[in-house]
């Protein structure tokens, strides 16, 4: 029996019996003090503490890659485990902070050592764009973190916003979460899909416009920093002039429509001080990392989620998005292979349908141009993102969920490409784009006219240039552009397949 119950009963034995007033008074006031402890104990068990989650995937992927001088490579059997722990916690009904650390590695193997020239994870220790989506060490990782600050009425406009400071939630955003069976974070996925830090600020327009699910919100992020590291040097976190300059990013999203059937959302951003890898044209040898110029992009993307009032057509889902990029270089540099401004494009299109009892089956396709850039480096596949493919890309998948916390799904991703660099940085090299016919033609004729791995046969290549009536001039400059594409022929991608299967616990 409770001291609550028994003061009570005591009370109502004493009133019984005669008991004064005062007796009676004292008696409540103890059963007051009591239930105050009793609330405040429950709140410190509950509500005072973070709230935590679990997302376990377990999955083996067979990927293969086509080589354009027709060898393969791949693994058909890559065994991976990822794990999110997700926390949340509510301070008060307008204060939230939302947490999730990462672990993601590969069965068998660690990917976080260093080699004698870069890390494994190929740039991580510059860029944390990917730190939780490469499969790395058997370290965990902060994939995203931060306070949201939930307002009701802004600048007395009745309209109610957001503002947010942190590492973003920014992997996943709008229509790449039904592939991933997860809820769509912030941006939309055609466009940015990649870890950072930095702000938001969200303003509901529904209150003032009258039009369903209006809302503006500007964010920012910083995507690299040039401080000196501590005890690097005598000056700790100090600017280095010699490193990088700092990647930073602002945009907006704009959400003209949404009635929870209709959905319609707009980016638009713009990057700074953008990097890639800069390699000695002569020797093919990496130089490290430069900064090339800015680049701009937009999407505007549309989702009708329901097609019918009620039967299966109610629970299909149909979207369609568009997606726009353009490279800014600085003076003097060349981004994605040209010295000049170059504006790529990008659709994508998918449907998603549930089989009756028995899970859903999803179909997406996308294209992308000669000179299509997003910031899709985080893209959930082994072979790279999809959505940044420069050619062709299929995927088909089939999601069921066995219980309550366990599900399962099947994944087959394709990629045709037809330029270079799809999955490359911002520079001349590492990101150029290249017909692949064009680099496959450039090397027949380099084997043709004599050429070899030997640079010296470059002679014998001029040559022959010469002798079918070439300047020695126009002889010696399509020769190095036939020897740089034997060269670079080996390491270029023509098409890749992911397949993947997978079990998912999330409680």
């Amino acid at each position: 029996m409770n001291k609550i119950t028994l003061l009570s009963l005591v009370t109502a034995t004493t009133m019984a019996f005669g008991s004064t007033a005062s007796d009676i008074a004292d008696l409540q006031t103890q059963i007051d003090r009591l239930k105050k402890k009793a609330s405040k104990n429950n709140a410190q068990s509950a509500n005072d503490n973070i709230k935590w989650s679990v997302d376990l995937r377990t999955s083996v992927d067979n990927i293969n890659y086509d080589m354009a001088d027709g060898t393969t490579k791949g693994n058909d059997s890559l065994m991976s485990m990822r794990l999110w722990l997700n926390m949340a916690y509510a301070a008060d009904q307008n204060n939230i902070f939302k947490g999730q650390l990462s672990y993601n590695k590969a069965f068998g193997a660690d990917f976080g050592t260093t080699t004698s020239t870069m890390p494994r994870g190929y740039g991580m220790d510059s860029f944390d764009w990917v730190t939780n989506e490469a499969l790395t060490g058997n370290s965990i990782g902060l994939r995203y973190a931060y306070w949201l600050y939930m307002g009701d009425d802004l600048f007395g406009t009745g309209s109610s916003w957001t503002f947010s400071v942190g590492r973003r939630p920014s992997v996943n955003g709008f229509l790449a979460n039904f592939s991933q069976d997860d809820k769509a974070a912030s941006p939309l996925a055609h466009i940015i899909n990649v870890e950072f830090d930095g702000a938001s600020a969200k303003m509901n327009l529904d209150n003032l416009t009258g039009i369903s699910g209006m809302s503006f919100k500007i964010c920012t992020g910083q995507g690299s920093t040039n401080a000196e590291p501590l005890f690097s040097t005598a000056t700790t976190y100090a600017e280095d002039t010699d490193a990088l300059e700092g990647i930073s990013l602002i945009g907006f999203i704009f959400v003209p429509y949404d009635d929870g059937q209709f959905v319609v959302q707009t980016n638009y951003f713009q990057a700074f001080s953008l990097p890639g890898m800069a390699v000695d044209m002569e020797t093919g040898e990496q130089l490290g990392f430069e900064q090339y110029g800015d680049m701009e992009g937009a999407a505007i993307s549309v989702l009708v989620d329901g097609l019918t009032e009620d039967g299966i057509l109610s629970e299909t889902k149909l979207f369609g998005s568009y997606a726009w990029s353009n490279t800014l270089p600085d003076e003097g540099s060349a981004m994605l292979g040209s010295p000049s401004e170059e504006s790529g494009d990008s659709y994508w299109f998918g449907a998603y349908m549930p089989v009756g009892e028995y899970g859903t089956i999803g179909a997406e396709y996308n294209h992308g141009s000669q000179y299509w850039r997003p910031f899709t480096y985080a893209e959930d596949t082994m072979i790279g993102s999809k959505l940044a493919a420069r050619g062709d890309a299929f995927e088909i998948n089939y999601t069921y969920q066995i219980t309550k916390a366990l599900s399962l799904q099947a994944r087959f991703v394709s990629i045709d490409y037809e330029y270079t660099g799809s999955n490359g940085f911002f520079g001349n090299s590492s990101g150029a784009s290249m017909k692949i016919d064009d680099v496959k033609e450039g090397a027949a004729m380099w084997s043709q006219l004599g050429g070899t791995a030997d640079p010296s046969s470059a002679q014998a290549v001029v040559g022959n240039l010469m002798a079918s009536g070439m300047s020695q001039e126009q002889a010696m400059g399509a020769a190095q552009q036939m020897g740089m594409a034997a060269s670079f022929l080996p390491s270029v991608v023509e098409s890749a397949q992911d397949a993947r299967f997978y079990i998912r616990y999330r409680f």
